[in-house]
């Protein structure tokens, strides 16, 4: 598994490439934690490299889903999200791009 993070105005967007798995949700879960998230921000999760995401790769974005949004989400990973009723729960955009441009800051 690979990790690629940056911030933008809307939160930290972290793009995983590789398999998120049993080996790998570990680390995932651990990481999301420690990222910069301010109060109304999102948290944008590109999920465009994914070649796997097994039971243990979506428990961790069950773990996570109150900031979550999902960007890129590859067709075996949206089925899975869409079958376990899932794709309700998380927004979802086709790019990282669009996940920030359709966040709006807080007011007040």
């Amino acid at each position: 598994m690979r990790i690629r993070t940056r911030t933008t105005l809307s939160g930290p967007v972290i793009a995983l490439v590789g398999e998120l798995d049993h080996d790998s949700a570990p680390e995932i879960r651990d990481l999301f934690p420690s990222l910069p998230l301010k109060r109304g921000q999102q948290l944008v999760v590109d999920l465009g490299g994914l070649t796997l995401c097994d039971s243990s790769g979506i428990t961790v974005l069950i773990a996570a889903h109150s900031t979550v949004v999902l960007a890129a989400v590859p067709d075996t990973v949206s089925r899975t999200l869409s079958i376990v009723g899932l794709d309700q729960v998380f927004p979802a955009h086709p790019t990282a791009q669009a996940a920030e441009a359709a966040w709006t800051p807080p007011t007040g």
